[in-house]
């Protein structure tokens, strides 16, 4: 069950029939409410959006590998392989590797 804290805020939307049934089935399926089904769905719709978004960035040369990492909230590790395995070429220079230096206090 998704707890309502101080961070927390009710919204309402509006979804077709169909998706709240499925939403529904699913919740009694796994036992816990509708609202902890929906938290878990938008968790996921929103960290894909952010790594694509921050591909989209890496991959047009408007941010540094690290800025995309941070964005997509990956390792630096991780971004490389979600760029691999979208097959995006690393862009790493110089001054990347100044930036991480500076990220990992060693520079």
């Amino acid at each position: 069950m998704v707890k309502l804290t101080e961070t927390s805020q009710v919204i309402s939307a509006r979804l077709p029939k169909d998706r709240i049934r499925l939403v529904e089935e699913i919740a009694h399926e796994e036992k816990v409410d509708k609202s902890t089904i929906l938290d878990r769905a938008l968790e996921q719709y929103t960290r894909e959006w952010t790594l694509k978004k921050a591909l989209e960035l890496y991959r047009n040369g408007t941010i540094t590998l690290s800025r995309a990492a941070e964005i997509a909230r990956l390792s630096i590790w991780e971004i490389i392989d979600a760029l691999e395995k979208r097959k995006i070429v690393l862009q790493y220079d110089a001054e990347d590797i100044e930036e991480d230096m500076k990220t990992l206090g060693r520079g």
